[in-house]
């Protein structure tokens, strides 16, 4: 297994401090949640696509991130105070520049909507751009691209408090380093928070103007509400709710999009049921299981002027898993760029994880992906979701980004590799954790039949091009295994550490799904 160099001990799941911080008594109140400071995106203002939005379930909260005053127990120069903010579940740090590196450790702690419980620190991952389109592709060079930590799933929440801890010394790190635990997991905040006196990690202020100029230009939290809102809600602040504690005077707060969903987002949503007419009918939440014989005669019967000479003699395909359409999860269409975009094949399959925590129940995994999918588009300004297909740990599969799960839907889940392959993402961090069984048995399932519409072996490997990224240059020619990790294709710990090593009981069950 290739070694990973270090730069980042960014993690994803609950990390725990010995000595819970007190959240400020303004932050316990159980008032009606006053609307945080938060900045409105010029990008999203010129967006062409903001008329279409104004009926999208759900929001995404932007709150700039300050100076804080140098506290030496904890060396945080930037962040956020504790605040009471609207309603979220998911949260992330962005950037401006997709191509700049956050050299340090992002933290938050957060307060439960139900219970007015604060969290311990927990460490985000900070390297998610990886997870993006090909440099130089149309995606990529859109101008609407920022850069990112994970995604981190923290429940229903209304408070929050961060501070970014840069490293001393960004250079003499690499680029995805290990820390001492593996990224993408949950760790002890460690000696950073040592006399911490169980207080915030400092005021806003001057902070060090050296150790900030440092860190990436434009950072900002994003809190994302992925729930399904209806149109009695109202889309302003609760009566009565002011600016939140450190808001400044006239500071601009994105107002939550609430409401049914608007005609182009119905539109769009039509146009992707019409992508798997073949499968199912229109509008479906689900595309069905099929047998081994069923799958085979949907791949032969339509499809025999297209297929090799061995594979209409014996079709080496797993029997078709049920998938959970994006309709089924409740994915807005207009959030998303209305065309589709094709690669020519599916020669591999990259498995990651999501990196977002383990803390969630089966029941909440569409809420996740509308997280992920508002995250992606809202806040990293991508097409679509990158993924092409979502496994939760219950085994549940999901379709991922728009275009028909049958076809060769090119993502942006493996920089450098996301022409001729698909990306298959476990919910979840698996540095440390072992994925279910159950998600281990879908993933198999799930690339047998998606490989096997292109004939692929799931045992062996393939040839792919490079399209540039920090292990291979652009154009390099590289002999990949059919099915492979996100770290085979980039210098990153994805799909971490257990779920890594599972991709080889991956493989053997696959080819065996395909009767090989």
């Amino acid at each position: 297994m290739r070694g990973i160099l270090a730069s980042s001990i960014g993690v994803t799941c609950a990390a725990a401090l010995a000595l819970p911080l007190a959240p400020p008594a303004a932050a316990s109140a159980r008032t009606p949640a006053p609307v945080a400071d938060a900045a409105t995106r010029t990008a999203e203002t010129a967006d062409a696509r903001a008329d279409a939005r104004a009926d999208v379930p759900g929001s995404t909260q932007s709150l700039p991130l300050r100076p804080l005053t140098h506290d030496r127990a904890s060396g945080a120069v930037l962040g956020l105070t504790p605040r009471t903010v609207r309603t979220f579940s998911l949260l992330g740090v962005v950037w401006d520049d997709p191509s700049a590196d956050l050299h340090g450790r992002v933290q938050v702690r957060t307060r439960a909507a139900g219970t007015g419980e604060w969290t311990d620190w927990q460490d985000v991952e900070t390297h998610y751009t990886q997870h993006g389109a090909d440099p130089d592709s149309p995606e990529a060079a859109s101008g609407t691209v920022r850069g990112a930590t994970a995604p981190l799933w923290v429940g229903e929440s209304d408070g929050v408090e961060v501070r970014v801890l840069p490293e001393p010394d960004p250079g003499g790190h690499g680029e995805h380093g290990e820390q001492p635990g593996e990224r993408g997991e949950p760790e002890d905040a460690g000696p950073a928070d040592a006399g911490s006196g169980g207080g915030p990690s400092g005021g806003e202020g001057a902070g060090d103007a050296d150790e900030v100029s440092a860190l990436p230009a434009g950072m900002r939290l994003d809190l994302v509400d992925p729930r399904e809102a209806g149109p009695e809600e109202s889309a302003e602040p609760a009566e009565g709710a002011g600016p939140a504690e450190g808001a400044e005077p006239g500071e601009p707060a994105e107002i939550p999009r609430t409401g049914v969903m608007a005609a182009a987002a119905q539109a769009a949503s039509a146009a992707n049921s019409a992508a798997d007419s073949a499968l199912v009918p229109l509008g479906a939440t689900e595309i069905p299981s099929l047998t081994a014989e069923e799958t085979r005669e949907e791949l032969v019967s339509p499809r025999g002027p297209e297929l090799t000479e061995q594979q209409q003699a014996k079709p080496y395909i797993g029997p078709r898993p049920a998938i959970v359409t994006r309709r089924g999860w409740g994915a807005d269409e207009s959030l998303r760029e209305g065309s589709f975009v094709y690669t020519s094949t599916v020669k591999a399959a990259f498995v990651h994880h999501t990196a977002s925590g383990n803390n969630y129940s089966c029941s909440q995994a569409p809420s996740l992906i509308r997280g992920f999918y508002r995250y992606h588009t809202r806040s990293l300004g991508w097409r679509d979701i990158g993924y092409n297909f979502l496994v939760d740990k219950c085994g549940r599969i999901y379709e991922g980004r728009a275009g028909g799960v049958a076809k060769p839907v090119k993502g942006a889940h493996t920089m450098g590799f996301n022409s001729k392959t698909t990306g298959i993402a476990v919910i979840g961090s698996y540095g440390s954790k072992k994925p279910s069984s159950k998600a281990v048995k879908a993933v198999a399932r799930l690339t047998a039949w998606k490989l096997g519409l292109h004939g692929r072996n799931p045992k062996k490997k393939t040839s792919l091009t490079s399209g540039g990224g920090n292990l291979y240059a652009k154009g390099t020619k590289v002999k990949m295994k059919v099915i492979s990790g996100h770290r085979d294709g980039f210098n990153t710990s994805c799909p971490g550490g257990k779920l890594y090593e599972k991709l080889s009981s991956v493989r053997s069950k696959a080819a065996t799904y395909q009767g090989r």
